[in-house]
């Protein structure tokens, strides 16, 4: 289990923002896909998940499992960044411009998780 300092850097980040769900759900909350139901719920959970995966990526008998669901859970986000980029109130206030470098950002973490494959 000697992997890359990186790993466990991404693994942390994970970490920290799955924790974040918890101390600021209704942040969360209101980026969420209107379509979408229980939004409480499903933040806590996408929480969970990321804090799962996290920690997961830093254990060689959990290590690939955690990285594909990593992947999956960052394609599934880009819903979420789609919406933010269509609704004024999911926006957060953040300018559009900042909301469209988020995108490929998220095709830049998947890419991070891919290469520990």
């Amino acid at each position: 289990m000697n992997y890359s300092w990186h790993l466990y850097v991404m693994g942390i980040i994970y970490v920290m923002a799955g924790i974040m769900h918890f101390i600021k759900p209704k942040a969360y909350m209101r980026i969420m896909p209107q379509y979408l139901p229980n939004h409480k719920l499903l933040v806590l959970l996408s929480g969970l998940a990321e804090i799962v995966l996290g920690v997961g990526v830093c254990f060689s008998p959990t290590k690939n499992y955690a990285i594909y669901g990593l992947i999956l859970m960052l394609a599934v986000f880009l819903l979420v960044h789609f919406y933010m980029l269509s609704s004024i109130k999911a926006s957060a206030g953040f300018p559009k411009w900042l909301l469209l470098l988020r995108l490929p950002l998220q095709f830049v973490l998947i890419y991070w998780a891919y290469s520990y494959l």
